[in-house]
């Protein structure tokens, strides 16, 4: 009986490292919805459970960096791809070169094998045509359309501080124009901003319910909100328009290595990837997409160049803080 319970214990303590192997804990840029559908089903088909935060892609990057020396999370999960090579140029991510790699493109990939894009999606504008029609205007199709000044007042985007949405939309307007020219337009449209808000998915809910007439972001989560029923259109600005590659990175010393590399390769799966589709995204994966999907071919995409926008990340949010925002 004696060896019995001594047995049962070394078998306890064996089990241990496996038991604690049993869960990942995860800063997340995913929409909310979209976050909990995808982690409850990588918990079904792994057993491995998920901790995870919700944080903007400006938001994740500042706190992996405070983090930095006792790292609390194990993997980036979603988020703007731009702020994923931000995060590798800090030190704060790690290279992991997945067996499914092969799944994704090299253009959609960190060569180095810090980042890898699960899915694209181009900014757009989302227009609520009841609060257009009262004003009197057309849905805006260009980024000069913005500029009416009957929209003064009606328009939400996201701070670039915070924001990897907005950041996206400063750093394709530099790419598009040159800086200056691009900053002087954001002063113009600063007259025309109700609110910048913390998320960049935030302005599509006030576009929805009308408390203001547009807002950029991208098209996946303006989306969301058509298929729920709002009196609500999308439309790309005819110039040229920016777009994320939402990403995954494993975070540089997490306490969860093995099963933060388990969720890597699951969501570089096809299985992953019908997932994503099912929430209006459009997946690198090619997979079948949502009706009304908006995919890259189908808008006049900038030759972006994110390890610019990322490498000029912290001047340009500095520029837009001191010209743009503090002028209000």
């Amino acid at each position: 009986m004696k060896r019995a319970v001594v047995l049962l214990a070394i078998l306890g303590l064996l089990t241990l490292p496996a038991a604690a192997q049993q869960k990942v804990t995860v800063y997340t840029t995913l929409f909310e919805p979209t976050a909990r559908l995808v982690f409850a089903e990588f918990e079904k088909d792994t057993g491995i459970r998920v901790e995870w935060v919700r944080l903007s892609s400006g938001e994740a990057v500042a706190r992996l960096d405070a983090e930095r020396n006792n790292p609390q999370a194990s993997i980036w999960f979603g988020g703007v791809g731009l702020n994923h090579i931000e995060a590798k140029q800090k030190g704060l991510t790690e290279p992991y070169v997945s067996p499914n790699i092969e799944n994704i493109p090299a253009q959609f990939r960190d060569p180095d094998h810090y980042w890898t894009g699960i899915y694209v999606g181009p900014l757009t504008f989302i227009s609520n045509t009841e609060r257009l029609k009262e004003l009197g205007i057309d849905p805006p199709t260009s980024w000069a359309d913005l500029l009416n000044p009957k929209l003064k007042g009606e328009i939400q985007m996201a701070n670039p501080g915070t924001s990897g949405t907005a950041y996206n939309v400063v750093a394709t307007l530099v790419q598009l124009w040159g800086e200056d020219e691009a900053f002087e337009y954001l002063a113009k449209l600063h007259q025309n901003i109700q609110q910048y808000t913390r998320s960049g998915n935030a302005p599509n809910t006030a576009v929805a319910i009308g408390e203001v007439a547009v807002g950029i972001g991208y098209a996946h989560d303006q989306l969301t909100v058509l298929t729920q029923g709002y009196p609500v259109v999308i439309t790309a600005p005819e110039e040229g328009t920016g777009y994320e590659i939402a990403s995954i990175s494993l975070v540089k010393g997490g306490p969860e290595p093995e099963a933060a590399r388990k969720l890597y390769d699951w969501a570089l799966t096809e299985r992953a990837a019908k997932l994503y589709a099912s929430t209006n995204v459009v997946p690198i994966i090619d997979v079948p997409l949502v009706e009304g999907a908006i995919s890259l071919s189908e808008v006049n995409v900038i030759d972006q160049d994110d390890v610019w926008a990322a490498a000029e990340r912290e001047r340009l949010v500095d520029r837009w803080m001191n010209e743009i925002y503090r002028s209000r």
